[in-house]
């Protein structure tokens, strides 16, 4: 062994049979976020199922960038495609190079433009609608309006208010159902399992809906400014195009991943900045002299640097792209330490993200460690709310966009005050989410930036 490998440790405290499966239950994020103080590669047992866990950040970076070995395969990636089909964050190495080059011009930075436009007025219409003194229930508020946001952002021209109303319902049944149907035998899926009927029904509309949707737009032709506009018109000699199932399971795979993950965001910030004034402070002081209470648009962005700031530590602090399962394809080392072929490896960005050698006092909220050139100074693989490698999230930037202007938009005109001084828990779904957590919104008479700055 020399100086680069890295040994494997067992986490202690693995109970018979159960294994460490009750401290991940009780409370996932922190049991991930303590492995890192046993070691760079450690061993956990959930059940019956034993499985690596990649705790340090070079570790980390090796296994994402060699995804043939360390490959998304096995029964859970196989029970995901059921739910959102083979899109392209769920199909296999072998066609995942083919896919990402298909659909990455949809997330362009020359279309942001155009969604940022289309989130703006759907946030605009979401927020208007809070009612100042009454508790909120935030989880199910946020999720409505990315659901709104995503799906016209998907389909800009095609859907009522109506219909857009009844794709949202399906959307949130189908991702409050989604873990559960993950944990579901497929011969028990017809079964009256309580749940279960109303997920696998929302999740046929959904399919049924956006494949009529694909064959129209097909036939009409044409660029609407839309999400499903660009990935029919994509394609090349070398890859062709996308087929009509191949762009619903991308549809449905941008639905799932840019609703409830962008809403668990928003969420968590909004109870961090309920929970420390002195941040929530600073920044009232920039989107009040960058926004004046109006809406934020593509445009501000540049000028909300705090803002994307409260963002970074969120995703840290809160990544809800929580737990990822990786198959060994074939027999290989990791860090100098042999992985079989058909063993499980388990990254998680609170393994990282908690580190104290990276993030000084690391369970604290400082939206500031993230001024100036923080991001350079970090080693690959420390910063990872949206993976690394060849299958980083191809909607980062999207989904960045999209934060960042729901929140400064939300906080240029409510603060949101708890309604509770308990601790917020985050529970783990398909997501990891607070909870629940309500807060009670109060409309903001804004000051002038030279009082909130102090001047």
């Amino acid at each position: 062994m020399t100086e680069h490998d890295h040994a494997v440790v067992t986490a202690p405290g693995a109970l018979p049979l159960l294994g460490h499966a009750g401290a991940f239950q009780r409370d996932p994020a922190r049991f991930l976020a303590s492995l890192s103080r046993h070691g760079d590669l450690v061993r956990i047992k959930m059940g019956p199922m034993r499985v690596l866990v990649v705790c340090h950040p070079a570790l980390l970076d090796e296994m994402l960038v060699r995804d043939k070995i360390f490959d998304r395969t096995g029964p859970l990636f196989q029970r995901a495609r059921d739910v959102v089909g083979n899109g392209v964050a769920t199909c296999p190495h072998a066609e995942h190079r083919r896919q990402r080059r298909l659909v990455q011009p949809a997330f362009h930075k020359t279309r942001m433009p155009g969604y940022a436009a289309i989130a703006s007025s759907q946030i605009a219409e979401h927020t208007a609608a809070w009612r100042a003194g009454q508790p909120m229930d935030v989880i199910a508020e946020l999720n409505r309006l990315t659901c709104a946001v995503v799906a016209r952002t998907l389909f800009s021209t095609e859907m009522d208010a109506s219909e857009l109303a009844r794709v949202v319902t399906d959307i949130q049944t189908v991702l409050d159902g989604l873990t559960r149907s993950a944990m579901t035998p497929p011969r028990l899926e017809h079964l009256p399992i309580v749940g279960i009927r109303g997920f696998l029904a929302a999740r046929d509309r959904l399919r049924q809906g956006t494949l009529r949707l694909v064959s129209d737009y097909r036939r009409a032709g044409g660029d609407r400014g839309d999400l499903l506009s660009m990935l029919l018109m994509a394609g090349d000699a070398a890859d062709g195009r996308l087929s009509d199932e191949e762009v619903c399971d991308q549809v449905l795979t941008f639905t799932m991943a840019g609703t409830e993950t962008l809403a668990n965001t928003m969420a968590w910030a909004l109870h961090r900045l309920s929970r420390h004034p002195e941040v929530e402070r600073r920044l009232h002081a920039e989107v009040d002299a960058v926004l004046d209470g109006r809406v934020a648009t593509f445009d501000d962005l540049d000028r909300l640097e705090y803002t994307g700031q409260v963002i970074a530590e969120t995703l840290r602090l809160h990544s809800p792209a929580f737990l990822f399962l990786r198959r060994v394809s074939i027999d290989a080392e990791l860090g100098g330490a042999p992985v079989a072929t058909g063993d499980t490896v388990l990254w998680s960005p609170h393994t990282i993200h908690y580190r104290p050698d990276l993030y000084p006092d690391p369970e604290r909220f400082d939206p500031g460690r993230w001024a100036g050139d923080m991001r350079k100074t970090l080693p690959r693989g420390a910063y990872v709310p949206f993976g690394g490698g060849p299958r980083k999230c191809v909607g980062e930037y999207f989904a960045l966009t999209e934060g960042a202007m729901a929140l400064a938009s939300i906080v240029a005109r409510w603060r949101l005050r708890p309604t509770t001084d308990r601790p917020v828990r985050g529970v783990f779904r398909a997501t990891l989410r607070p909870h629940t957590l309500h807060l009670i919104p109060e409309p903001r008479a804004r000051s002038s930036v030279r009082n909130q700055l102090g001047a």
